[in-house]
């Protein structure tokens, strides 16, 4: 099947692909475009693959994919991009949990207090314990569900989210959230789980188009790729900008949610840009190259998305074609072209928006030779 635009694609087609919001996503139509000038493409790699939208493509271009990703976060929502479900399974698996009587440990404090409402917050509770345990495509695709669900704005008419008014793609640090919520006398309201688990999984999945398999991997990339015994012909990716720290952080709540702890946790251990100088962030990113290159047939194709965070004070260009450089691993730069400012909702973290003005993405074509 040929690779085409997103905008020939029915849109209710396209929903699963936004199961969660997620801060580190590129659109859609890039790697879209890369599968359409390299239709001999047999196996698709994402290295760092984030919320899965180059697995996504890989699907719409009717291909299988392999994804890899430090987060657990990221990891959970890709695996959803995978998978072949229905509506009524992932529904049917929810109300067996909560009619299950299960219960596991309520997380205590303001922050919780405030969050949720009681009777939510045990269903909350329950589910997450439940599917701690589960590890069908179903339990997967619930998990996928629940973690896009969990917090986000209120609505006026039916609720889309389990929490109180918090923001969709991040979630707040709980005492600014909790000073917010009091200073507007802003109490949870009772939000029954099962109701939004069906509406949105009905959202996602009525119209999801066949999945043709893959693997979503949680760990280190370059020990992950070292154990494989694939090969690929294309790899469609985007790294972490140099100094972006906060994936965790920022992703505390749906963590907590997939088995972390119930408050912010601030490590970075694993993570590639908390590399302490840009040489050796270059030299981390060259290290990439260089597994993925041993995992990919003569010919293979290597598309990457790079920015910079306005505040790091780097030149995005530099550091990634010195990093492709580097890796001596036989990657030969056949295009970089600017890719624009990304727009403030799709850029790495949004709330860099009072940071300085965005730097312009750009995006590096290579190939095996």
């Amino acid at each position: 099947m040929a690779a085409v635009p997103s905008f020939s694609w029915p849109e209710d087609a396209l929903r699963l692909n936004a199961a969660c919001p997620y801060y580190t996503m590129f659109p859609l139509d890039f790697p879209l475009e890369q599968l359409a000038a390299h239709p001999q493409t047999t196996r698709v790699l994402d290295p760092f693959c984030g919320r899965g939208t180059t697995l996504y493509a890989a699907r719409l271009a009717g291909l299988p994919s392999v994804g890899i990703d430090i987060n657990p976060v990221a990891v959970a929502i890709a695996q959803a991009k995978l998978i072949q479900v229905s509506p009524a399974a992932v529904v049917r698996l929810a109300r067996q949990i909560l009619d299950g009587g299960r219960s596991g440990e309520v997380p205590g404090g303001e922050f919780w207090e405030w969050c949720f409402e009681r009777e939510t917050l045990l269903e909350v509770v329950a589910l997450r314990d439940a599917l701690l345990e589960m590890t069908t495509p179903t339990a997967a695709m619930l998990r996928a569900v629940m973690l896009g669900i969990l917090h986000g704005p209120r609505n006026k008419n039916v609720p889309s989210y389990l929490s109180n008014q918090m923001p969709r793609t991040y979630a707040s640090k709980p005492a600014y959230a909790v000073k917010f919520w009091s200073a507007r006398d802003m109490e949870p309201v009772r939000i029954p789980a099962l109701e939004v688990i069906e509406r949105r999984a009905k959202r996602l999945l009525e119209a999801a188009p066949v999945a043709h398999g893959g693997t979503v991997y949680l760990g280190d990339s370059v020990e992950t790729l070292n154990r494989l015994r694939q090969k690929f012909d294309l790899v469609v990716t985007s790294p972490p900008y140099y100094g972006m720290r906060t994936y965790v952080a920022d992703q505390w709540l749906r963590s907590w949610f997939l088995g972390g702890p119930p408050e912010v946790p601030y490590g970075t251990h694993g993570q590639i840009a908390r590399q302490p100088n840009q040489e050796a962030f270059v030299q981390a990113l060259a290290e990439v190259w260089a597994a993925t290159a041993r995992r990919c047939r003569q010919g293979a194709r290597l598309a990457i998305r790079f920015g910079a965070l306005p505040s790091a004070r780097t030149n995005p260009e530099q550091m990634l074609l010195a990093s492709v450089r580097e890796a001596k691993a036989g990657w030969v730069v056949k295009e970089v072209r600017h890719a624009g400012t990304p727009p403030k909702r799709t850029r790495q973290a949004e709330q860099f928006g009072k940071a300085g003005s965005a730097i312009d993405e750009i995006d590096l074509v290579a190939e095996l030779t």
